[in-house]
């Protein structure tokens, strides 16, 4: 059972991801390589400037709050639910776009 709630928590995480409010920017980011997935479950600056750190850390807040929710509810740290959110994002990471992959920058 707990299981089964843990896998539905994931899909939840998934249209995080995917969410509509961010998709246009988040999307328009990772292809001009301004932006990247993190091993740690949040999105990281690849190119520095005001808008992209402003853009990553909404992502990033709304991410944690995302985070510590189903972790509370599945009973497990928000640092295991950033470690799967983590394995999943670089998955779902396109061809092209930036992971943090030992300490740099790498494409997919």
């Amino acid at each position: 059972m707990k299981t089964k709630v843990f896998f539905k928590s994931l899909i939840i995480i998934s249209l995080l991801f995917s969410s509509i409010a961010f998709a246009l920017n988040l999307d328009q980011a990772k292809q001009q390589g301004l932006v990247g997935e993190k091993d740690n479950g949040y999105l990281g600056v690849v190119v520095a400037s005001d808008d992209v750190q402003s853009l990553v850390n909404d992502i990033n807040a709304k991410r944690k709050t995302v985070y510590a929710k189903l972790a509370q509810k599945n009973g497990i740290t928000v640092q295991q639910v950033e470690k799967l959110a983590a394995q999943k994002a670089y998955n779902k990471t396109s061809s092209g776009h930036y992971l943090w992959t030992n300490g740099k920058w790498v494409k997919k």
